[in-house]
C-alpha cells in the first residue's frame, strides 16, 4: 500500500494556507486543551479496501504510545469521490483521529422506480468499518496497528452521507438507506453533518420524520446552500428528538464548502467565503463536536457551546432546544434570529 505523509499549517491561525502541504517533518504535536487548534502537526494517508470499497485512511502522527485515536468514518455525498474530502478529512486527523474514507458504489431507486448507479452511502458501512478498523488495529503490518480505540466511533458525512449518518445514529434499518439489517453499534457515540437533511419524502414519509438519535448529532449548514433547502435542515435538527443537539450556520459557504473545489456545475449557488477557509471551518467544528461527545474532551465542549461562537466571525451557533419553524425563504433568517445578539457583539 502506498503511505503518504501530508503536513498541514496551523489553519486557525494561518487561514487560506495551503491544506495540503507536504512536508519532510518527523514530529507530532500534542495539545494539553483544546483552543480550536489541532492536537497534532503531521497526517499520514494510506489506501486500502473495505468490503469491496477503496478506502483511503488518514491518521495522526503520535509520539505518545499511550494514545489511541477514535474511529471517524466520513460518508460521502452521492457521486462525490473520496478523493475530494482528502482535505477536510486530513484536517480532522490532526484533532486527533483516524479518518476513514471508503468510495461505496451502489444502485439506488430514483424517481418513478428508475434505478441509478453512482457513489453514494448505505447503512451498512457503518458496522463494517468498525469490524475492519477493529482488525486493522490488530494487524501487525498494519500503518495503524496498536493506535486505535476500537470502542469510540464517530460520523462525519456530506449531503446524502449526511441523511445516512443520522439514519445511523437511530436503532433502525431505514429503506433505501439501508440494503441489509442494521443494529446501532454500541461503539457510536456521536456524528456530525454538512449541508444534510432527513427528508425521507420519497420513501414514502411526510418530509422529515421524528429521529430517535442514540446518540448526539451535529448540523452544519452553509448560508449559500442551493441543494438543501434550508427549511428542511432547520426542520431536521428540530426532528432530533435526544440532545444534546448542535446547529451551526456557515456564513457564505455552499453546498460543497466541504469538499477540495467547489463543483460549479451541480451548485446552484456561488460561495462567498474563500473555499479553503469554509473547509477549515466546517472541519475544526466537525472534529471540536467529535472531541466533546466522542473523547469526552470538556475543553471542546466548551468550545462548541461557547467559546468558539465567539472567536469564529463566519459561525452562528445555536443548542436551542427548538428553532421556529422556517419556510423554504426565511429559514436561515430565523435561524440567525436566535443569535442575533452574539453576532451584533462579535461586529
Amino acid at each position: 500500500m502506498n503511505k503518504q505523509k501530508i503536513t498541514l499549517f496551523n489553519p486557525v491561525s494561518v487561514i487560506g494556507s495551503a491544506l495540503l502541504f507536504l512536508s519532510s517533518a518527523n514530529s507530532s504535536v500534542q495539545a494539553t486543551t483544546f483552543t480550536g487548534e489541532p492536537l497534532y502537526s503531521e497526517v499520514r494517508q494510506y489506501s486500502t479496501v473495505i468490503d469491496s470499497d477503496p478506502t483511503d485512511i488518514y491518521y495522526p502522527v503520535v509520539s505518545d504510545a499511550t494514545v489511541s485515536t477514535p474511529i471517524v468514518l466520513l460518508l460521502q455525498g452521492a457521486l462525490v469521490d473520496k478523493a475530494d474530502y482528502s482535505n477536510y478529512a486530513s484536517i480532522v486527523a490532526r484533532y486527533g483521529f483516524t479518518v476513514v474514507v471508503p468510495n461505496n458504489l451502489r444502485t439506488l431507486q430514483g424517481p418513478g422506480g428508475v434505478e441509478l448507479t453512482g457513489l453514494a452511502s448505505e447503512q451498512g458501512q457503518v458496522p463494517a468499518v468498525l469490524d475492519f478498523m477493529t482488525l486493522e488495529n490488530n494487524n501487525p503490518t498494519s500503518p495503524v496497528a496498536g493506535l486505535l480505540d476500537t470502542n469510540s466511533l464517530g460520523l462525519l458525512g456530506h449531503s446524502f452521507g449526511g441523511l445516512v449518518g443520522i439514519a445511523a445514529l437511530q436503532d433502525e434499518c431505514f429503506v433505501g438507506i439501508c440494503t441489509e439489517s442494521y443494529r446501532f453499534p454500541e461503539a457510536l457515540k456521536a456524528g456530525i453533518f454538512y449541508g444534510a437533511a432527513f427528508n425521507l419524502r420519497d420513501l414514502g414519509f411526510s418530509g422529515v420524520p421524528p429521529i430517535d438519535n442514540q446518540a448526539p448529532i451535529g448540523l452544519i449548514l452553509g448560508t449559500k446552500d442551493g441543494v438543501i433547502r434550508p427549511g428542511t435542515t432547520v426542520d431536521t435538527y428540530n426532528k432530533i428528538i435526544n440532545s444534546p443537539k448542535l446547529f451551526i450556520e456557515l456564513e457564505g459557504a455552499n453546498h460543497y464548502g466541504i469538499t477540495n473545489e467547489n463543483n460549479p456545475v451541480r451548485a446552484v449557488n456561488e460561495p462567498t467565503l474563500e473555499q479553503e477557509v469554509a473547509t477549515e471551518t466546517i472541519a475544526r467544528w466537525s472534529a471540536a463536536f467529535l472531541r466533546a461527545y466522542v473523547i469526552n474532551d470538556q475543553d471542546a465542549l466548551n468550545y462548541i457551546n461557547t467559546l468558539g461562537d465567539e472567536l469564529d466571525d463566519n459561525v452562528t451557533v445555536t443548542t436551542a432546544e427548538k428553532i421556529p419553524e422556517p419556510s423554504y425563504f426565511t429559514g436561515l433568517f430565523a435561524v440567525s434570529l436566535l443569535t442575533l445578539g452574539r453576532r451584533f457583539l462579535k461586529g
